[in-house]
């Protein structure tokens, strides 16, 4: 029972890294874990083609097909876990490794502050903005617009 649910969380927190930004180290880091039964090229090929049939499905809203997908995986890494026991303990520090935050000493400090007066807008707080648009019907700075001179 105890392999069946490690298979399970195994499989949920794949899929999750799928569609993640750090999928390529998880991708290599499972074909790995599969390797050490003499399958990674062929794991590597299917973790491949899962992702972009888990990709199609979600852009198409077909829930089914991603949780065949994931009952694929989980199929898979409990007959691994089957075959080879001690596999359990390297699945569950792997798992740790992949859905782990990142290190302490990579995190970046921000500091923001508002100073000088009423904003008349929107006001962001954050890192890694780009690409936005702001348009706020009704509002005029003083100053502006209509019998400003």
């Amino acid at each position: 029972m105890e392999l069946a649910s490690l298979a399970a969380s195994g499989a949920a927190t794949l899929v999750g890294l799928m569609v993640s930004e750090t999928w390529a180290q998880a991708r290599d880091r499972v074909a790995l874990f599969f390797a050490r039964g003499g399958d990674g090229t062929s794991a590597q090929e299917e973790l491949s083609l899962s992702r972009q049939e888990l990709i199609a499905s979600r852009e198409s809203g077909d829930e089914l097909a991603a949780a065949d997908i994931e009952a694929g995986w989980r199929t898979r890494l409990r007959r691994a876990l089957q075959d080879d026991p001690e596999a359990a303990e390297e699945l569950r520090l792997m798992l740790s490794e992949l859905t782990a935050g990142p290190d302490i000493g990579s995190t970046v400090a921000v500091h923001n502050s508002i100073s000088g007066g009423v904003q008349h807008g929107p006001v962001f707080q954050g890192q890694d903005f780009s690409g936005l648009t702001f348009n706020i019907p009704g509002t005029a700075v003083p100053g502006q617009g209509a019998g400003a001179e």
